[in-house]
């Protein structure tokens, strides 16, 4: 069965002046502010459309990792992904770099690097970013 999650943004002024709010639709998990400098420049407290992807990012493939660990028969204790998104003003999104550390019983550090590589492959959130760069970098702890 499909699902369908949906956010809504209200945005007021132009756009390097303006400003604007995100709304979690779907989750209700509140309201988040957004500008421009918050995207090009320093956070101070806003979101931005790659801290969003970014969030989506980590997430989907912490998913699809665990998933393929525990099919392979070694199912993770915990996962801690990252996803930095690099943002260009005038370029766009430049690339997404995923970082994961992993306590996953009787696996070895190939066997967890190739299954990283796997899920990045197979996560859906990959293939929706797929016209971008996304370089991986995982390890054991």
């Amino acid at each position: 069965m499909a699902t369908k999650r949906s956010a809504r943004t209200v945005w007021k002024d132009d756009l390097l002046n303006g400003n604007g709010v995100v709304t979690f639709a779907s989750s209700g998990i509140g309201d988040q502010p957004v500008s421009w400098p918050s995207r090009a420049e320093r956070a101070n407290g806003k979101t931005s459309p790659e801290e969003l992807i970014a969030a989506a990012h980590s997430s989907c493939f912490s998913m699809a990792l665990s998933h393929g660990l525990e099919g392979a028969g070694t199912p993770p204790i915990r996962l801690v992904t990252s996803a930095d998104v690099t943002f260009q003003p005038g370029e766009g999104v430049t690339g997404i770099h995923l970082t994961v550390e992993g306590t996953v019983p009787g696996i070895d550090d190939d066997a967890f690097v190739a299954a990283a590589q796997e899920a990045k492959a197979d996560c859906p959130i990959s293939k929706a970013l797929s016209g971008t760069t996304i370089t991986l970098s995982a390890r054991l702890v």
